[in-house]
């Protein structure tokens, strides 16, 4: 069980996975901070959610793509609770379509918000990490950053990116105990995949071995694994849990 005084931050944990991953730190004794960009109901849920249930919950809305408002915003939240010490890069959009008819705006954006943002939250807190010689930074990737998918390629490239991210700064931190992991979830039953037609989900569900999409939670149960103790001799790693697609 993780010690009660640490601290999560949870990017975009207003909706989804990011919601799952929130609760279930939680239920570890972490005071949680769900932060968000526009879902300001939507991450009230989930932290009077925690807190009805005994733990400890708050909220901190920022664009991660906006790397002033990232500093401002985590500057002031680690006035409040003393530092964050598990921070969980989960904020992330999909704009999808062909390279030939992409805008501009569809690149960058994505890679603003899902690349970027990680690297900006990173670096803002790990001047305390560094300081208390402390911290786990875990990543949410996605199976396509591996295989790569049509339509996707921007989406793509950002999560092949957070891996060479994952990796490099594994190395910048391993002899300050902290530790940088990134999950690679496959297709998972969220809003992403709610949209799919029949056709679609037929379709990604004949490639999965194991014949169904995962579940939230069972991606949320891995971070907070990744975000213990017991996991202190893990860093740099890629870790899929897809039921078997990239294989």
């Amino acid at each position: 069980m993780l010690e009660k005084t640490k601290t999560a931050l949870i990017t975009g944990g207003a909706k989804g996975l990011g919601r799952a991953v929130a609760i279930s730190l939680a239920k570890e004794g972490i005071h949680v901070i769900i932060n968000f960009k526009s879902s300001k109901t939507a991450a009230d849920e989930v932290a009077t959610l925690i807190q009805n249930n005994g733990g400890l919950s708050s909220t901190v809305q920022f664009d991660v793509s906006d790397s002033i408002q990232v500093e401002e915003k985590i500057k002031k939240v680690e006035q409040e609770v003393g530092g964050i010490d598990i921070l969980v890069n989960n904020a992330g959009i999909i704009e999808d379509g062909l390279v030939l008819r992409m805008k501009n705006s569809s690149w960058s954006t994505v890679i603003e918000t899902n690349l970027s943002g990680a690297f900006f939250c990173s670096r803002a807190v790990l001047r305390k990490m560094v300081s208390k010689r402390w911290g786990r930074i875990i990543n949410i990737g996605s199976v396509v950053g591996e295989r790569g998918n049509a339509g996707q390629v921007n989406y793509s490239a950002s999560k092949a990116g957070l891996i060479g991210f994952t990796k490099a700064l594994s190395k910048e931190l391993a002899a300050r105990n902290i530790t940088v992991n990134i999950v690679n979830p496959g297709y998972v039953e969220t809003e992403t995949t709610s949209v799919l037609t029949e056709q679609q989900k037929k379709h990604w569900l004949s490639l999965i071995p194991i014949g169904r999409f995962g579940e939230s939670e069972e991606i949320a149960h891995l971070v907070a694994f990744l975000a213990s103790k017991k996991a202190s001799y893990i860093t740099g790693q890629v870790i899929g849990i897809d039921g078997g697609l990239s294989v």
